[in-house]
């Protein structure tokens, strides 16, 4: 409504395709707002707002805030901002041919009136103006009591209250719409922008078991996590690298990938353990993680995003968030399995903590899990404990996300509808996982690590929807597990495969 004073855009920096631009701006976490005065030609001359994650209220107080600190670069089309002087008012309707002239009186505190005035920027007829409580004149002249309140003016000289239910801003608003002869402008808002919400449906869901774990899920989330996520930043350094370095060769030791995953993995970690610089460019990064079909043991980390246990009811839930999550469950229980208890026993739970602090998009989910890992991480004394710790800690994120939304890339709403957040896992998934005492819920916890054992065991990872293997001899048959006793197996199924970008 504040346009072509005021232009909102949005970007979707979750999206692979908007790497690009979103690094050019600087933008490492989500959500990010900035303010771009009139005839800003780069992206520097961004102004960030801070607390985005406040109200939709102090959004806007925001962005009038910084309007009004551009008076050497103000917007063509914004209505005066500043308190009115009673000469102005005077003289109003000598210098204007406006119809009418609403004035809001309020405390030099209020943004009421500076916000009436870009709501009704787009309407012809009117004009709308602040004045302080400090106006003796005005104030004494129109018989003002209370702060705010809204007085309208006619070319004839008389004026009368605006006769509001609340004297607030939407009120205000309305009925100044609604007078006579009080048109909108040809500026007109374009209301066909934005469809994503008609092609936000997944409209051909994909079938999952949730006993299973799916490698589609897994190496979406491995592709997302070092390609895109890690790789923000314009270059690495410091305690990023260190912590990317560290992810990498974790997932190295403990992740159960195909043969050409592993071999991507490994060639990776070998080369950043090469790197010997203490800046990593982008650029340089990307052209390393870059596919290598053509070698003798191909080194592919598959590109295409396909989320399957992690599928949401639409596209913006679920999906990423529950692919990391999944990896880190993973990671700790093939720790467990695949070395002394007592050795290292925060070696992946570190891993994890470091990546989100300095790669997860969500800066409120990074905050909150730094918290929790600050509070009693240091307690895990072996590799058991370790992904009881994961497991438990993320109960307790589902339990505060649980009916209000979530945070994923930003976003205030990744509580699916289909798939609440829910204590895990279910009775129907391990009934001997749970149990009461005295009434009320506990868990059973030697139950609870035979279940991670089993669950996140590569004998229950899918290849269902996965992209097809580059090695020909792994292309045998379909629904096949990645388990010790079976063979690497891949659905290939190319109807499929779709790309799709959270």
């Amino acid at each position: 409504e504040w346009r072509p004073a005021v232009i909102l855009a949005a970007i979707d920096c979750a999206d692979e395709d908007n790497q690009q631009v979103c690094s050019d701006f600087g933008i490492t976490g989500f959500p990010t707002m900035k303010f771009f005065r009139a005839f800003s030609k780069k992206p520097e001359d961004g102004i960030r707002i801070t607390n985005p994650s406040a109200t939709v209220e102090d959004l806007r107080h925001a962005i009038i805030t910084n309007l009004e600190q551009s008076q050497d670069a103000w917007p063509p089309a914004c209505p005066p901002l500043e308190p009115a002087s009673a000469e102005e008012v005077r003289t109003f309707f000598q210098r204007n041919k406006d119809q009418y002239l609403a004035l809001i009186f309020e405390k030099s505190n209020s943004f009421v009136g500076r916000e009436v005035a870009l709501d009704m920027l787009q309407y012809e007829n009117i004009a709308v103006r602040r004045v302080l409580s400090t106006e003796e004149e005005l104030v004494e002249k129109f018989g003002v009591t209370t702060f705010p309140s809204g007085y309208l003016l006619l070319r004839n000289g008389s004026f009368s209250r605006l006769p509001v239910h609340i004297e607030a801003r939407s009120f205000y608003t309305y009925y100044l719409r609604t007078l006579a002869g009080i048109t909108r402008g040809s500026y007109k808002l374009n209301t066909t922008a934005s469809t994503a919400n008609d092609t936000d449906h997944v409209s051909q869901p994909l079938r999952a078991d949730r006993s299973k774990l799916y490698m589609a899920d897994l190496e979406s989330a491995l592709h997302y996590s070092l390609r895109v996520e890690a790789a923000r930043a314009s270059a690495l350094a410091g305690a990023q690298l260190a912590a990317f370095k560290c992810y990498v060769a974790t997932l190295v030791k403990y992740f159960p990938g195909r043969p050409c995953v592993q071999t991507y993995l490994q060639t990776l970690d070998a080369w950043l353990r090469n790197w010997t610089e203490p800046e990593l460019p982008r650029t340089v990064l990307k052209e390393a993680m870059k596919n290598n079909r053509d070698a003798s043991h191909p080194s592919v980390l598959p590109t295409n995003v396909t989320w399957v246990g992690c599928q949401g009811s639409e596209r913006h839930f679920r999906g990423y968030p529950c692919g990391l999550w999944t990896i880190f469950h993973l990671l700790t229980v093939q720790a467990a399995q695949n070395g002394p208890d007592k050795e290292l026993p925060l070696e992946v739970l570190s891993t994890m903590r470091c990546y989100v602090r300095h790669f997860f998009g969500c800066q409120e989910c990074a905050e909150h899990f730094e918290a929790m890992a600050a509070e009693s991480m240091d307690r895990v004394a072996s590799r058991e404990e370790a992904g009881l710790w994961l497991w438990s800690h993320h109960n307790k994120v589902n339990a505060r996300l649980a009916g209000k939304g979530g945070c994923h890339e930003g976003r205030g709403d990744t509580e699916d509808p289909m798939f609440p957040k829910l204590q895990w896992p279910p009775p129907d998934l391990c009934p001997q996982c749970h149990k009461e005492e005295r009434g009320v819920h506990a868990w059973e916890q030697p139950a609870v690590v035979t279940f991670l054992k089993a669950h996140f065991s590569p004998a229950n990872i899918y290849m269902d929807y996965a992209e097809a293997d580059p090695i020909p001899a792994a292309r045998e048959g379909t629904g096949a597990r990645l388990g010790p006793e079976g063979p690497r197996e891949e659905r290939g199924r190319a109807d499929e495969e779709e790309k799709e970008t959270e």
